[in-house]
């Protein structure tokens, strides 16, 4: 469902090893922009019973039922740059994200 690239599972490990690391990262989609979809990560030690829990590469995803739609076929990569850089959210299986209607 979800696939995470190397640097992002690097990144993940990294964050989890420290003081506010939880049992889960849960990935969901925190609303809706002119350029797409605006997803989120966040640490969690919870879960719903109607969310999905999926392991990606040894990393626990945590995922609520509305926003499991929106990402069926995701790629999560982590991008270390100076400007633009943190994790990203690329979902080809979704079109014309663009929430104006132009696009």
């Amino acid at each position: 469902m979800i696939e995470l690239t190397p640097s992002a599972v690097e990144r993940l490990q990294s964050l989890a090893a420290g003081d506010l690391a939880k049992s889960f990262v849960r990935v969901y989609v925190s609303g809706k922009s002119c350029c797409g979809y605006r997803y989120a990560l966040a640490f969690d030690d919870t879960t719903d019973p109607a969310d999905t829990v999926l392991d990606a590469d040894g990393i626990a995803l945590a995922i609520d039922e509305r926003s499991k739609p929106y990402l069926e076929g995701a790629t999560i990569d982590f991008v270390d740059a100076l400007m633009g850089g943190g994790f990203m959210v690329r979902n080809a299986s979704l079109e014309g994200s663009c929430a104006c209607g132009r696009r």
